[in-house]
Parts: structure tokens; sequence; C-alpha cells
């Protein structure tokens, strides 16, 4: 996976509330940052339709419990 440096400015109180989750987290910031872009990314791509992972959850829950819901809707 190729890596790019990135250099910027943000809220010294977002900065402080980022770095003090990494710490809790035992991570490094980077991999909290890039956590937050990727959600980022994915918010803003939502709006093309659902996301993979909810549909791949809908689909597996419909599955086991199809005929439950089918019930429920009665």
């Amino acid at each position: 996976m190729s890596r790019e440096k990135l250099t910027t400015e943000v809220n010294t109180e977002v900065l402080s509330a980022v770095l003090a989750l990494a710490e809790k987290e035992g991570r490094e910031l980077k991999e909290v940052v890039e956590e937050a872009l990727r959600d980022l990314v994915d918010k803003h791509q939502a709006t093309s339709g659902p996301r993979a992972h909810v549909v791949t959850t809908y689909q597996a829950s419909h599955e086991q419990f199809g005929s439950l819901y089918k019930k429920l809707a009665e």
C-alpha cells in the first residue's frame, strides 16, 4: 500500500481529543486520522446507495429471520 505524507492545521481541541483517543486505544495518531478520513469518504459515498457492510448484514439477518419478519409484518 502506498502512502502520502499529509501536513495540515486543525482545531486545538479536536487535535487534543484525537490524540487522547489514540493514546487510550494504544494506536498511532496516523491510524486514527486515516480511520477518520475513511469514514468521511464512506459517508459521502453513501449518498450513492447503502454501504456494502450494511447490505451484507441486512441480507444475513433476512436469511436467518426472514420468516419472523414476515409474521411481524402481518
